[in-house]
């Protein structure tokens, strides 16, 4: 079935040089180098390790007029600007 695939200028290039010189067509070397990923089992990244993030003990709480669902006003009074 016609397809249009785009491809980076030299990764084209590339492949058409790598076909030739297989003594193939730049279809086949498409089709037996997605044939040939298919095969494999897909990779799946590694899960990140959980962290243990330190409880502080120390009571009292925000500082007054600080609400931590509001975020914008959180960061604008970490950054001073408040």
């Amino acid at each position: 079935m016609p397809t249009t695939v785009r491809l980076n200028t030299e990764l084209l290039e590339r492949a058409r040089l790598e076909a030739a010189r297989r003594g193939i067509t730049l279809t086949a070397l498409i089709e037996q180098s997605l044939l040939a990923i298919m095969r494999k089992p897909a990779q799946r990244a590694p899960l990140p390790q959980r962290v243990t993030l330190p409880v502080c003990r120390v009571g009292g709480g925000t500082r007054p007029g600080v609400d931590i669902a509001d975020s914008a006003a959180t960061l604008d009074r970490m950054e001073g600007r408040i």
